[in-house]
């Protein structure tokens, strides 16, 4: 089943996506306090309604909090060390997002007026499905709800300026979620997709979920060990090499540029970058 949230009489709902239609499941509150008993049918009422007509929102309640894995391909982690001067973490390392820098597909997001530009990252995330504390490796992947694809948008400048990441990767509107949640049920293995981000025409990064550092039981069971998740938190598990702050000279996202991030089985978001005056505030 694909997921998508969306805005229907000045409400935020979740709905399930098929030939164009989405059949309402209820209110993103309603459903994330059971979602697989509204999955199976039993919550939510109301017609099918068209995709083209509905202004899509994020598909998680605005309450979700977001767990982003730093360094988590080796490959990223090379090209990092001389920028962020970080070696290969042992364990996840986990910073966090604000749901509300969340966007959807075609939504514009303004470069700060003090970066050069803005980078991209492609990834895979995780929407947990229940409240999961002390989870194990063996099961971990039971308490997944589905999989969607994730670019971390990043002010660079600030993310480097200090230690602390929190800054540069909660720039306005920067986190890009989407185009659908694709349920568990289809996605069964979520490594060995294939993941790749474009800039125009032009191929940026291009790499496979089999290549992480850390996996995803590895992820959930770590960060349950400290914090209990809860039905809507996301977490976005690392990016592959080729960010425009490894290349020579850096290579950031400008006004008028369009990026666009793909995960395997899941689709594309694309992003119109912005100055801050366009988005009119």
């Amino acid at each position: 089943m694909k997921l998508i949230g969306y805005v229907h009489g000045g409400e935020r709902h979740i709905g399930a996506l098929a030939d164009g239609l989405v059949r309402p499941l209820g209110r993103v509150d309603e459903f994330y306090a059971d979602p697989r008993k509204a999955i199976a049918g039993d919550g939510g009422s109301g017609e099918p309604l068209p995709l083209a007509g509905l202004r899509q929102e994020p598909p998680v309640p605005l309450t979700s909090r977001v767990f982003c894995v730093g360094i988590n391909y080796y490959a990223h982690g090379e090209e990092s060390r001389e920028q962020s001067g970080l070696d290969i973490p042992r364990h996840p390392m986990i910073f966090g997002r604000w749901a509300d820098t969340l966007v959807v597909d075609g939504d514009p997001v303004p470069v700060p007026p003090n970066e050069e530009g803005l980078d991209w990252e492609v990834e895979l995330a995780v929407v947990i499905a229940d409240r999961v504390w002390a989870a194990d490796r063996a099961t971990a992947l039971s308490h997944v709800l589905g999989y969607t694809a994730f670019n971390d948008i990043s002010a660079r400048r600030k993310q480097l300026e200090t230690a602390q990441f929190t800054l540069g990767k909660n720039a306005d509107r920067s986190g890009a979620i989407g185009p659908v949640v694709v349920t568990a049920d289809e996605l069964p293995d979520p490594h060995g997709l294939h993941l790749e981000t474009r800039v125009g025409s032009v191929v940026m990064q291009n790499g496979n979920t089999r290549d992480l550092i850390h996996d995803v039981p590895s992820i959930i069971a770590y960060i349950t060990d400290t914090v209990t998740l809860k039905p809507g938190d996301v977490i976005a598990t690392g990016t592959p090499a080729g960010v425009g702050l490894a290349m020579k000279p850096p290579r950031f996202l400008q006004p008028g540029e369009t990026v666009e991030v793909e995960v395997e089985g899941i689709g594309s978001i694309r992003t119109p970058i912005v100055t801050r005056d366009e988005l009119g505030g």
